[in-house]
């Protein structure tokens, strides 16, 4: 199956509005070619700001086929969790995606799988689609438990969802020693993972799903390993870190997709 590659922004803490705006104006400027970011031909384009910057982000992209998504969101629709976002809330701003489980949140805020399944029906109650972060520590790497680990998260995460709830659902391998720490997976770690993810999802929910799911690099993917990383079989796109706040970089990576 021809899956649409998806190169998804994390902004992290990073970016006000103000801030937003203007990187996302610096980002179509790099497209002046074919008028948008993420043209039919090419792949889908997500970018993910801080909260309070959405609504900049999003009133800024209008126009593009650029998908605005948020970084997190919290299980119940509303309630006495301070700091926490409904579903509600980010579906009034005009998102269409949200990163769940990203690793920061899990080694920084006790995020743990059974979270990350509330989360993710929460997103999807709310007509959200979730990109499902998993991967695996390197202590884990080393220790040589990483398909074990990763399947485990994989099963947790997507618990008592339907077949038809995954074709909402994009799945993002991270591996956590390397984000952030300028390490990358070589292309055949990555493809790796990626397959045996896909055949996890096989055995949950059929062959024809898993071949429909898209399954995205997320471990310091940039413009120079992007193109190779992208050529594998079931690497389906990237979930992009620093990368994404550079807007040549960002574009270099969206163009290799295509």
């Amino acid at each position: 199956m021809s899956r649409r590659k998806l190169i998804a922004g994390n902004w992290k803490m990073n970016m006000t509005a103000a801030q937003g705006a203007e990187l996302i104006q610096n980002i179509k400027a790099q497209f002046a070619d074919c008028g948008c970011q993420g043209c039919a031909n090419g792949p889908e384009v997500l970018v993910c700001p801080p909260f309070t910057t959405i609504s900049a982000v999003v009133e800024a992209a209008k126009g593009t086929c650029l998908q605005v998504g948020a970084q997190n969101i919290h299980w119940a629709e509303k309630g006495a969790f301070t700091g926490e976002i409904s579903g509600a809330m980010l579906k009034e701003t005009g998102i269409t995606y949200v990163i769940i489980g990203h690793s920061e949140r899990r080694q920084y805020f006790g995020e743990t799988d059974e979270t990350v399944n509330q989360r993710v029906k929460a997103a999807l109650a709310n007509g959200l689609k979730p990109v499902i972060c998993v991967g695996e520590n390197l202590t884990e790497r080393e220790k040589g438990v990483t398909l074990p680990v990763i399947e485990k998260q994989v099963r947790w995460d997507l618990s008592d969802l339907t077949a038809e709830l995954m074709a909402s659902v994009v799945i993002a391998y991270e591996p956590v020693w390397a984000i952030g720490t300028g390490k990358t997976a070589t292309e055949a770690q990555a493809q790796e993972v990626h397959a045996a993810i896909r055949k996890v999802l096989a055995d949950l929910f059929g062959a024809a799903t898993a071949d429909s799911v898209r399954i995205l690099y997320g471990g310091s993917m940039n413009a120079t390993n992007a193109a190779g990383l992208l050529a594998q079989p079931d690497i389906d796109g990237g979930l992009i870190g620093g990368a994404a706040l550079k807007p040549a970089d960002f574009a270099t990576i969206i163009k290799a997709a295509k």
